[in-house]
């Protein structure tokens, strides 16, 4: 067996080499928008021609088979480099589209918890405020009460002396007058009845 010069040696390096650059290609192909596989297809089977070549014109031509490799495994790493860079970008164009997508949503979800939560505060400051009011009504309402106290008493007085002046009102007037007086029931009541309770 004849050693191996080291342009041999260099020359099936190169050939390796190209056959592992068809490889990756290969797989990346599958992962590639089918306009990007389609311009990589052709390099991939440069390679792959670069590749397959007999031992005998290794063994005759050697510089030239590693040139000839050499180059088809630049020419593809360089356009897979490419399209992987075109992916890449591509990638984050679209992940930015979906951010900018979702972004409205989540400053609308943002709106709403910050709403629930002003409402949860309020409804929490609104007991601490209702017992200042109910504390400011008693005082307030000892002032008021002195004043409603006397009206019933010249009531009766009154009841004897408004009667013949109920008597002269009509069925409408003596319903808008228990009405506005607070009475309940008196809407099928007759004139009669409504004197009636008018009265007492």
């Amino acid at each position: 067996m004849a050693k191996k010069t080291s342009a041999q040696r260099t020359a099936e390096a190169a050939l390796d080499a190209a056959k592992d650059a068809a490889k990756d290609a290969k797989k990346l192909i599958k992962s590639l928008p089918k306009k990007d596989a389609k311009k990589l297809k052709p390099l991939v089977e440069d390679a792959k021609d670069a590749a397959k070549v007999s031992k005998k014109k290794v063994a005759d031509r050697p510089k030239k088979v590693a040139k000839s490799a050499t180059a088809a495994t630049a020419r593809l790493t360089q356009a897979t480099a490419r399209l992987e860079a075109e992916k890449k970008a591509s990638d984050r164009k679209f992940a930015a589209k979906k951010d900018q997508k979702k972004a409205p949503k989540k400053a609308e979800a943002k709106k709403a918890v910050a709403k629930k939560a002003v409402a949860t505060k309020a409804v929490v400051a609104a007991p601490t405020v209702e017992p200042t009011v109910t504390i400011t009504t008693p005082t307030s309402a000892p002032a008021l009460a002195p004043a409603p106290a006397p009206a019933p008493a010249p009531a009766p007085t009154e009841t004897s002396a408004a009667a013949p002046e109920l008597s002269a009102l009509t069925l409408v007037q003596l319903r808008a007058r228990a009405r506005a007086e607070g009475r309940t029931g008196y809407s099928r009541l007759t004139k009669a009845a409504l004197l009636d309770l008018l009265a007492r």
